[in-house]
């Protein structure tokens, strides 16, 4: 499994703001306020997985004080950061063609909703970046090149 390809979360967020776009020109009117939930979902989200970042890589630098990390554990974040990066780039490219749309329509209730579209988006790409960092705090760290000769070829004489 490869790392988070940026350009994937692109095309997701751009298509989905596509979409976005599309249907709220079409249907928009018939709809309640725009609920905050979502916002403070995809904001806790992005805290709890930043948290589980800085925790991971300090317990896989092996800081003192902390446990040693569990191998299982961190493939199962690194599960969770790539998802939780694409449904983040989803939820971001949503909000950021609801909020395109908001911006140019006159109506009152655009203006109401506004506030929660624009707080959704920011939101959702606090959640990309959470889940990108805990992604990358997944990884072991490079050893030093004396290191990995020295563990690579021990007791193979004449392999280097």
């Amino acid at each position: 499994m490869g790392p988070t390809r940026i350009s994937t979360l692109i095309v997701a967020g751009l298509a989905a703001a596509a979409v976005a776009w599309l249907l709220i020109s079409s249907l928009y009117g018939g709809f309640p306020q725009l609920p905050w939930l979502p916002v403070a979902t995809l904001a806790a989200l992005a805290l709890l997985e930043s948290y589980a970042a800085v925790d991971t890589r300090n317990r896989i630098a092996r800081k003192p004080g902390r446990e040693p990390v569990d191998p299982l554990m961190v493939a199962r974040f690194v599960v969770l950061a790539k998802a939780s990066a694409l449904a983040g780039a989803i939820f971001a490219g949503w909000c950021a063609g609801l909020t395109a749309w908001l911006l140019v329509e006159p109506t009152r209730a655009a203006n109401e909703d506004r506030p929660a579209a624009v707080a959704g988006l920011l939101a959702s790409l606090a959640l990309v970046g959470a889940a990108l960092w805990l992604e990358r705090s997944c990884r072991v760290p490079e050893q030093p090149e004396d290191d990995r000769d020295t563990d690579e070829w021990e007791g193979h004489p004449g392999r280097r």
